[in-house]
Formats: C-alpha cells, sequence, structure tokens
C-alpha cells in the first residue's frame, strides 16, 4: 500500500481516537457516577488507559508516515519503524484486545460487575461501542495495513507483564488510597478471589501478545506468497 494512502487512513483512524478521547472527557459526571471525579480521576480506567494509547499510537504512526513522505520517500527512519513496531506488539494490540475481551466478557456474564445498567444514561451507546467494539476492527487494519515486526518473545511479553503489573498496583493504590474499587466485580470478590482475578487477567495477556504475533505472521506471510506468485 502506497505511504499517501496509508497515512490517510492513519489520520481518519488518529481523527476518530481524537473525537472519541474529546467526547470522553466532555461528559457530565452526575452524583450517579462519580467515580470520574474521585480519586485518580478516569486514569485509573484501563479503559481511559487504553484510549489514550490507541491515541498516542496512530498519531505517531501517521506523523512516521509524513516523515517518510517528506524526508525518506523510498524508507522510513529505521529509529521510528522500530519505536512503532514496539509500541503495537507489545503494548497497544494486547492491551485493546484485552480492553475488548474482558469488557464484553464480563458484560454479557453480569453486566453490573462491569458496566451498571444506569451508565446507559451517562455514556451514549455509540461512546461505549467506541471504547469497547471499535478497537478490534481498527487494530485489524493496523496488522493488514503495516507489517510490524517481532522480536523476542521473552521481551515483549516481559514488557506487556510490566505494564500489567503497574496497573495493578496502581488499582491497588487507588483502592488503598480511596477505599474504592476500579470496577464493581472487585468489590464483590474475596480477598481470595482478587489474587485469582488478578491472576486470571494478568495470564490472559500473553496469550494476546502471540495471538498478535500469530495473526500479523498470517497476514504477511500470505501476501508475501501471493507476491511472489505475480
Amino acid at each position: 500500500m502506497g505511504p499517501k494512502l496509508c497515512s490517510l487512513i492513519h489520520l481518519a483512524i488518529f481523527a476518530w481516537y481524537i473525537f472519541t478521547l474529546r467526547v470522553n472527557c466532555s461528559l457530565e459526571i452526575s452524583e450517579r457516577h462519580p467515580g470520574a471525579r474521585l480519586y485518580g480521576g478516569r486514569w485509573k480506567y484501563l479503559t481511559f488507559i487504553n484510549l489514550v494509547l490507541q491515541t498516542v499510537f496512530f498519531g505517531f504512526c501517521f506523523l512516521t508516515d509524513v516523515i517518510q513522505m517528506l524526508l525518506a520517500p523510498k524508507r522510513v527512519p529505521l529509529r521510528l519503524v522500530k519505536i512503532r513496531d514496539a509500541v503495537f506488539t507489545i503494548l497497544v494490540f494486547p492491551v485493546g484486545m484485552f480492553v475488548v475481551m474482558s469488557f464484553w466478557s464480563l458484560y454479557v456474564f453480569d453486566r453490573e460487575l462491569v458496566y451498571p445498567k444506569f451508565f446507559d444514561d451517562i455514556i451514549p451507546t455509540w461512546l461505549n461501542h467506541a471504547l469497547h467494539t471499535v478497537i478490534f476492527p481498527l487494530l485489524l487494519i493496523q496488522l493488514c495495513l503495516q507489517h510490524h515486526q517481532y522480536h523476542s518473545r521473552a521481551k515483549g511479553i516481559l514488557g506487556l507483564a510490566l505494564f500489567a503489573m503497574l496497573y495493578l498496583s496502581w488499582v491497588l493504590w487507588v483502592h488503598h488510597a480511596s477505599g474504592i474499587w476500579v470496577y464493581p466485580i472487585m468489590a464483590k470478590l474475596s480477598p481470595g478471589g482478587l489474587v485469582l482475578f488478578f491472576t486470571g487477567a494478568g495470564l490472559t495477556m500473553a496469550p494476546l501478545y502471540l495471538l498478535g504475533e500469530r495473526l500479523s505472521t498470517a497476514l504477511w506471510e500470505t501476501a508475501g506468497t501471493e507476491k511472489k506468485k505475480k
């Protein structure tokens, strides 16, 4: 795919995330959902952290595309490519997929555990899907759009595990400092149940990293094979 078309797609996705982020931050938080006004604000929610992560990543992709067209028509600066690939493979894809899968799994099981019904009066339906559904097809588009180099699995999974541990530490600190749990399900679990819940959530991350690697390999090996045939 040509750099111009690639940059237009990245610009469109970046604009979408900017729009979603702006609407999310401009929501009027009522007394029924004071979470964004309490300790940690929106930054205690993984959904919001992921939204910022996706926005910054696609903004960086667009910037890289522009640099490629202006400064290096035939080749993107190697350092930028390495940063783009590392961020996508270690964080953007697995964290984005985790948000989608964990949210809808809990929602289907019992929505009150993650997204109580009164949220429907506060958060528009389209915004809920923008935060928890649209991420998935946009990640697939990015997988098809550019070939991301996966390096050492050990380093990749270690980097993802570090992110997961930092977020878990943040969740525990928020509870320690304010007495509130980030998500309703956590308030319903016993200490042992919390350990199992956090352990299960953490162990889900590695398979999602490997899923991204498998999908990328399958897509680009197929594309390379077809190109050779031509």
